[in-house]
């Protein structure tokens, strides 16, 4: 039995989706907090069961004869990510899972410039203290996050962002696909695996120019400076604490932290990854 934790979500059920094509749905169970989202997979002969990162006993429910369970890690940051992180681990080691994989960063560390990086790393440590064999995944950047950072520059055509670097913008459905085929070939990595990227890393000059080469109209690109664009933020009601760890996006891109390109997650999918370009096309056209 082949446990995924959040199967509702962006990245889980297209993980969902990817296994189904490799592995007969009765060999599939998933952990959701809301079991009433997952009824399409229930349908299909998934394991559906309720559980939480914050309640240990109801993951042990949820996690019952698992051989390996996909922990994706919560769309939180800080002390309670890690937490909530460590207790899923925890219940997947109690089920007697064989090995435990995890959706962690490319750029994770415990020095990085992004909370976000410096939490999968700490989630890693609790993963090689947990005495199981373990994934970490070390997803790309997703390319998601960079047409949502295109945000007001839709309609003005002007990029005021922070300073960048080069990012490898990576697709949540080859993520997706490449969880998939690490979890229907157990053990063909351990520990991190290699970054898993898109085959080029792109700066916000570059998002620019490929905006404006779809759309036939200009897209500029200008530099928010650090402070400005914490302050808009805050001002705009984005939580101070959230603001900063965004600008950590910008910090650690610039110290290259999510530069690197790697053939990892071509040869894992066995194809090209998809293309910025080609996430960027679907969102202006959707825009």
């Amino acid at each position: 039995m082949i446990i995924v934790t959040g199967a509702t979500g962006q990245l889980g059920r297209q993980v969902v989706e990817s296994l189904l094509t490799r592995v007969p749905a009765d060999q599939v169970g998933v952990s959701v907090r809301d079991p009433e989202k997952a009824r399409s997979l229930a349908d299909r002969g998934v394991r559906v069961r309720q559980g939480s990162f914050t309640d240990a006993a109801g993951l042990a429910h949820a996690f019952e004869g698992a051989s390996q369970v996909l922990i994706v890690s919560v769309d939180k940051m800080g002390d309670e990510c890690v937490a909530q992180h460590r207790t899923a681990i925890g219940a997947a080691a109690a089920a007697g899972a064989r090995r435990i994989l995890y959706t962690s960063q490319m750029g994770a560390g415990a020095s990085s410039h992004f909370q976000a990086c410096r939490d999968h790393a700490a989630t890693e440590e609790a993963l090689r203290a947990c005495g199981v064999p373990f994934t970490s995944l070390r997803n790309g950047f997703y390319a998601a996050s960079a047409a949502h950072f295109l945000g007001q520059a839709v309609e003005s055509g002007r990029i005021v962002l922070p300073a960048d670097g080069p990012v490898a913008w990576t697709a949540h459905a080859d993520l997706a696909d490449a969880a998939a085929a690490v979890l229907a070939d157990e053990g063909c990595f351990e520990g991190p695996t290699p970054p898993l990227t898109g085959t080029e890393a792109l700066t916000f000059d570059d998002i620019a120019g490929i905006a404006s080469e779809l759309t036939g109209r200009t897209f500029t690109r200008a530099i928010a400076p650090d402070g400005r664009f914490l302050e808009q933020a805050v001002g705009g009601g984005v939580p101070r604490e959230a603001a900063e760890q965004l600008l950590g996006i910008f910090t650690a891109a610039r110290a290259d932290e999510f530069a690197t390109v790697d053939p990892t997650l071509a040869e894992l999918i066995g194809r090209e990854p998809v293309a910025l370009r080609t996430v960027l096309r679907d969102q202006l056209s959707n825009g």
